[in-house]
């Protein structure tokens, strides 16, 4: 042991940790700028160990029997080993830690235990619950990103990173500084678990990252992230397969989709929800199977589009071969009951041991599992004899047995979205059988992947909901270039290159929706150095028009963010306005990937406010314009859309008919105004009628005129639209 007032120093090129003797983290240093990080004086120990109550007999009789934390209070080094030891509690930890230029990383190897320390208890000691690796008092900076767990601002990052998919991290907020830290917890792993600190310079801290990743063998979150495709929008489809794919690919090219994103229906069997998730079984388009996947996505890909595979990788339907007749052992369940009473084969009530006070009661959401049998319930009692009543046996299809007492079953834990499919269990193996089957299909020629359903685990959720999507990740032949999932956590951060996309929004709220939610969790996302996706767009005949995408796909080009927009084949081909549509995409598309943008026009388009709009202009170029809606044109009819704007010491208003087509009268002189299908493009005519100009509405057209913006809003809002 250091003696007292000795310090411990662990430091690389960027960084100089000091510790106490008594274990404090006193000072941490970013070195090529002398910087301090910690806050001072907190007296937080840089370890300390959780037990679920005191073990040791006097520790035990001496102080409260409940989940205490010790902290950690001596610690020396051994090499490249720190052995650290705890208040009151008498064992000590072997922590390997490894100061290497880019981090520091430590890592919990052993225990050491004195025979005479539990005093012939027959146990495993030590009665570990967690162990915290790491913990620091780091003062806040001007941005905290709280999935990759780092403070920073314009010069320099402090983040604390999991090596591998075990540690919990985490940080608690206080008054001026954050508790960064990382916990190995026993229930997931001891041994084994490990974590890193870096501090650098905020503009190498990924250069940092991509070392750890590189050095433990991670999933490369930091290529992804820098590769061309991170900000690409995607075509999904749950309706593409051989016999129309060429259909789809058409209208993938004319929006400028460089990705396609395939929902697993669309290549396996599914009925109503989710119902059969986890057969896995091709649909009839497939003939063949996995050789007609391959063969449909060699032409997707040879159409220059990378194809994608949206899935639910921990969703089982409720009318899937893990259900009926008897369901799997390893779906999972919420709450264990054991048999009261034997139960028969026309039983009613169920007589069970513990008090179901509590036990979820939503509907499509009652369900009991006692060996392979379903069974669904009406009601319990919350007083002795517990019982649940009205039960309905062999739910689901399942054979109804009968069960002996003291059998121990639960609560099916039913997935909340639609009541069609069931959770499995993350500590049996189902996942990686279910893993398989994926992996097999990514295998035909997929390239990135949506992991959909990544909230439907059991908890501890900050582990289960990562590692569940690695679990599939790691069956793969080739990395994905990217993923984005439904949810997240921080391991997630090394291949959840995209973070999430949020589902459907109607069309009548859609540039709202996208204020309230995208547009607010953007800036959010910068902080963790990464981006998200603005949403998976419905597309609806008639209602869905042209500002909207320009509104919403303009919002995320602001944040380098992309969007996905869902086919709808029927409204493609009814939407009068479809081609229009297409093209505002193909436009932001073809920006993104030019990275056409500028910071300040970026900046413009943060204005949640002020809408824009991308022109292609008289020499063919793009230009990007301010615009307002007119929201009275017409007197109010809905049918005409139209906006004013500003360029060139002129005035423009663009304007379309959202349902199919008509004739505006305008209150103006045939002299004052110029009508463009495209700016630069043959003037259409407009005709002289009674005082007035009639002209033609149809697809998006350009008026211009040397009028001012408030004439010629006026005048629309005086026009007849007929």
């Amino acid at each position: 042991m250091m003696d007292k007032g000795q310090e411990l120093i662990l430091e690389n090129d960027q960084l100089r940790l000091v510790v106490g003797a008594d274990c404090l983290a006193k000072s941490l240093v970013h070195k090529p700028t002398g910087e301090e990080c910690l806050v001072a004086g907190e007296e937080i120990a840089l370890f300390s160990v959780t037990q679920e109550r005191p073990f040791n007999n006097e520790v035990k009789l001496a102080h409260p029997n409940k989940r205490t934390t010790f902290q950690a209070n001596r610690l020396r080094r051994e090499g490249d080993q720190l052995i650290v030891g705890f208040e009151i509690t008498p064992f000590e930890a072997v922590i390997a830690v490894r100061e290497a230029p880019e981090y520091i990383a430590f890592n919990l190897t052993d225990f050491i235990v004195h025979p005479a320390d539990y005093g012939g208890l027959v146990m495993s000691p030590p009665p570990v619950a967690e162990l915290r690796l790491l913990q620091l008092p780091v003062r806040n900076r001007d941005h905290f990103g709280e999935w990759l767990n780092v403070s920073w601002d314009s010069q320099v990052a402090v983040n604390v990173l999991a090596t591998s998919p075990y540690a919990r991290i985490e940080s608690e907020r206080r008054k001026g500084y954050r508790v960064m830290s990382a916990d190995a917890v026993r229930d997931i792993k001891l041994k084994g678990t490990g974590a890193a600190l870096l501090t650098c310079a905020t503009d190498r801290l990924l250069d940092a990252i991509a070392q750890v990743e590189a050095d433990f063998d991670l999933p490369r979150g930091v290529e992804s992230r820098r590769s061309d495709l991170i900000n690409a929008s995607a075509y999904w489809s749950s309706h593409v397969n051989p016999t129309n794919v060429d259909e789809h690919i058409a209208y993938a090219t004319k929006g400028g989709f460089r990705l396609m994103l395939l929902y697993y229906p669309a290549i396996f069997q599914e009925i109503g929800g989710y119902a059969l998730n986890g057969n896995y079984d091709y649909r009839p388009e497939y003939p063949n199977g996995q050789a007609d996947l391959e063969q449909m996505l060699d032409k997707i890909k040879a159409a220059g589009i990378i194809p994608g595979l949206h899935f639910l990788h921990t969703h089982i339907g409720l009318k899937s071969r893990y259900v009926t007749p008897k369901a799997d052992h390893r779906l999972n369940v919420t709450r264990r009951f054991t048999l009261a009473k034997p139960l028969g084969q026309d039983d009613a009530v169920i007589c069970v041991e513990q008090n179901p006070e509590g036990t979820v009661m939503a509907d499509r959401c009652r369900v009991i599992k006692f060996g392979g049998e379903l069974i669904t319930y009406e009601a319990y009692t919350t007083e002795p004899p517990y019982c649940f009543t009205g039960c309905a046996r062999g739910a689901y299809a399942t054979t109804v047995v009968s069960h002996p007492l003291g059998l121990v079953g639960g609560i099916l834990d039913v997935s909340e979205y639609g009541g069609t499919s069931a959770y499995l269990d993350q500590h049996s193996s189902l996942q990686d059988e279910i893993a398989d089957k994926l992996a097999g299909a990514y295998n035909a020629g997929f390239r990135f992947i949506y992991f959909d359903g990544s909230e439907g685990t059991n908890p501890p959720f900050e582990f289960h909901v990562p590692h569940a999507q690695y679990r599939v990740l790691k069956k793969l032949e080739k990395a994905p270039l990217f993923t984005e999932g439904a949810a997240k956590a921080h391991f997630s951060w090394h291949f959840l290159s995209g973070g999430n996309a949020f589902d459907i929004f109607q069309p009548e709220v859609f540039k709202e929706k996208i204020r309230e939610f995208p547009a607010e969790e953007a800036p959010r996302m910068r902080r963790d150095f990464t981006r998200l996706n603005f949403g998976w767009w419905g597309f609806w005949s008639l209602r869905t028009q042209p500002d909207m995408f320009e509104y919403g796909t303009s919002r995320a080009a602001a944040w380098d963010c992309p969007v996905t927009v869902m086919e709808k084949m029927e409204a493609f081909k009814t939407h009068p306005r479809t081609d229009v549509i297409l093209e505002v995409m193909r436009r932001w598309e073809d920006v993104r990937a030019q990275k056409w943008l500028t910071p300040e026009q970026k900046l413009a388009l943060q204005d949640l406010d002020q809408e824009h709009i991308l022109l292609v202009n008289e020499n063919g170029a793009y230009e990007l314009v301010p615009y307002d809606p007119i929201g009275g044109a017409a007197g109010g009819n809905g049918d005409l859309r139209a906006f004013v704007f500003e360029r060139q010491d002129a005035r423009y208003v663009v304007f379309w008919h959202a349902t199919g087509s008509g004739t505006l009268a305008l209150p103006l002189a045939p002299g004052d105004v110029t009508l463009q299908q495209e700016l630069g493009g043959a003037a259409l005519p407009v005709t002289d009628e009674n005082g007035g100009v009639a002209i033609p509405v149809t697809d998006r057209c350009y008026l211009k005129s040397h009028l001012s913006q408030a004439q010629l809003i006026a005048a629309f809002e005086n026009a007849r639209l007929s």
